[in-house]
């Protein structure tokens, strides 16, 4: 399960220097790497927190609203923004979601440090361009005056999918003035929600356009810590209910955590049996509880989520935990440290130790994301061909692995984060047809809860099966 990304929508301006800076040097970075975006944070070591958190606000909605402010820019832009240098795309980026995108930021600021960063950092032209680009784009956002002399955003209490609206994160929507969005109703989804057509157009195909636009729309929400407590005992379980950063979510043994970030580790550190994870990811482990289970592989344990659980369901098993990324090993080596349950150990050792000998494997496997895209806000812009067939055969690769490890009686839960049929029903099928396994508890989630609403209805979109040998659990 990904990182849940904080609730930085908050933050407001102004910023001294160094905030817009440190933004658009980040944002250039990814548009050098577009469409393959990486996981990546701006560097605000030396910021105040309030003007980190405003660096970070002003990334998060430059990745959240990609799409839709470049097709904003390119009405006022001769040349398309994606064709401009990393650097100046980056400008205008930053300029257009602190404009469009953000409430509290004022246009004159916005427009005057972009300017002067762009003649400073890129050349003298480039701050003209900009200047006149980002004017024209703050008229596109049309303001009032309140009865306290402020000057506010005209938006709308929801997102009707009108050709004039700029959805936000609160599930208000912005006002435009002077810029249509498409006519093409599955066009102007994936620009209003920046999402690539090919991404829509797969969801319109496989549930429908009403639940393609809930899917789209779900993730411009600012998705919650959400934590598993279902494992919790003792004078553990009974603090949950009295702590005030903890609230009810609507699943049960969930809460949702509204503290600080940073209290967040001395919450966990200080609380045994509670760990971070969504519901849609905590009941695929919970849908194969009943099995009995001596020997475990987490053979993809990232950080140890599943593996944390697996630990908690399966007390008297054996988990042999890897991973094939060292920095993530590495968090796993130190959570699991003098836990004589849950050896952690290389991918090559792992497939060593278990070769078939294991009652279960798990494999949380690689995938596009996109269940749960309000916390990868990167992750729908690598979305594509080349990438779902790049995924497909990693998935078949490791499902492969797996299955020499099982026992006779051994099981597969194969699970991901994704909604995408190629990467969940489609392997379940070619993992019985390829690998003699039997399909069984198969499970999938949509994402649920859109922006604006209730964090204790929130959930990720996810999938997972049981593959098991034909003398195998059910």
């Amino acid at each position: 399960m990904p990182t849940p990304r904080p609730n930085r929508s908050s933050a407001s301006a102004p910023s001294p220097p160094g905030a817009r800076d440190r933004a658009i040097r980040v944002v250039a970075r990814q548009a050098a790497r577009r469409p393959d975006l990486l996981p990546m944070e701006p560097e605000t070591a030396g910021l105040s927190p309030r003007d980190a958190a405003f660096c970070h606000a002003i990334y998060d909605s430059v990745l959240r609203h990609w799409v839709t402010l470049e097709f904003i820019l390119d009405r006022f832009l001769s040349t398309p923004v994606r064709e401009l240098e990393p650097a100046m795309q980056a400008v205008l980026l930053v300029g257009a979601a602190q404009l469009v995108a953000m409430d509290a930021v004022p246009p004159h600021a916005a427009v005057d440090e972009s300017v002067d960063w762009a003649k400073a950092n890129i050349r003298e032209g480039a701050g003209g361009l900009a200047n006149a680009v980002l004017r024209k784009v703050s008229d596109t956002a049309p303001r009032a005056t309140d009865d306290q002399g402020r000057s506010i955003p005209l938006t709308r209490a929801a997102w009707n999918l009108g050709d004039d609206e700029f959805p936000l994160a609160s599930g208000r929507s912005r006002v435009l003035r002077g810029v249509k969005l498409p006519a093409d109703p599955t066009w102007r989804i994936a620009v209003a929600t920046s999402h690539p057509r090919t991404l829509i157009e797969g969801w319109i195909a496989a549930h429908g356009p009403d639940a393609a636009r809930a899917i789209a729309h779900h993730s411009l929400a600012e998705a919650p810590t959400i934590i598993n407590a279902s494992h919790a005992s003792g004078s553990a379980a009974k603090s949950l209910a009295a702590n005030p950063t903890l609230s009810p979510h609507a699943d049960a043994g969930h809460f949702i955590f509204a503290g600080h970030e940073s209290a967040l580790a001395d919450f966990l550190a200080a609380t045994p049996g509670v760990w971070v994870q969504d519901p849609s990811s905590s009941q695929a482990v919970q849908s194969i509880a009943d099995l009995r289970c001596e020997r475990i592989v987490d053979l993809c344990a990232g950080r140890g989520t599943k593996t944390r659980q697996l630990r908690a369901i399966f007390p008297q098993a054996r988990i042999i935990a890897t991973d094939t990324d060292d920095a993530r090993r590495s968090v796993l080596e130190a959570t699991f440290r003098g836990d004589e349950s849950v050896l952690v150990c290389s991918y090559a050792e792992a497939l060593q130790r278990a070769n078939a000998a294991a009652d279960l494997v798990l494999i949380d496997v690689p995938c596009s994301n996109t269940g749960v895209l309000s916390r990868r806000l990167e992750a729908k812009y690598r979305a594509g061909a080349e990438q779902s067939a790049r995924l497909i055969e990693i998935q078949r690769e490791i499902l492969t692995q797996a299955a020499t490890l099982l026992k006779p009686t051994g099981a597969i839960l194969y699970a991901t984060c994704s909604i995408e049929q190629a990467e969940n029903q489609s392997q379940a099928s070619w993992a019985a047809s390829q690998l003699g396994l039997r399909v069984s508890r198969e499970r999938s989630t949509r994402p649920a809860g859109h922006p604006g609403e209730p964090a204790s209805g929130y959930r990720d979109g996810s999938y997972s099966v049981l593959l098991a040998r034909p003398s195998g659990p059910r």
